[in-house]
């Protein structure tokens, strides 16, 4: 079953962009990583202090295989202050729009 980790962190605004680049080495290296569909850390739009979190992965064993291994970023003074991040199991998927008849 695919899971999907997706939410938001916030960090202090003055250190929101040094986080996301602190965190490419993560990106990069997921995206390389087997079972893997697709992963973003990246800053939001709107609101200067919010991270953006997506991960899509092919199981959860895959998820937890990456996670013993994964690499850690590099050090940064943005400290998490607050997160909303949830692991979702996906028992189905398909297109995002459906025609209308």
């Amino acid at each position: 079953m695919t899971v999907i980790v997706a939410g938001s962190i916030w960090v202090d605004p003055t250190g929101r962009d040094q986080y996301v680049a602190a965190h490419q080495v993560i990106v990069r290296a997921a995206r390389a990583h087997p079972g893997c569909l697709d992963l973003a850390i990246s800053a939001d739009p709107l609101d200067p202090g919010r991270v953006n979190i997506y991960e899509y992965w092919d199981s959860e064993e895959t998820l937890n295989t990456w996670r013993a291994q994964s690499p850690h970023p590099e050090p940064t003074t943005a400290s998490i202050t607050s997160q909303n991040v949830y692991l979702h199991e996906v028992s189905a998927s398909g297109p995002p729009f459906r025609a209308t008849s």
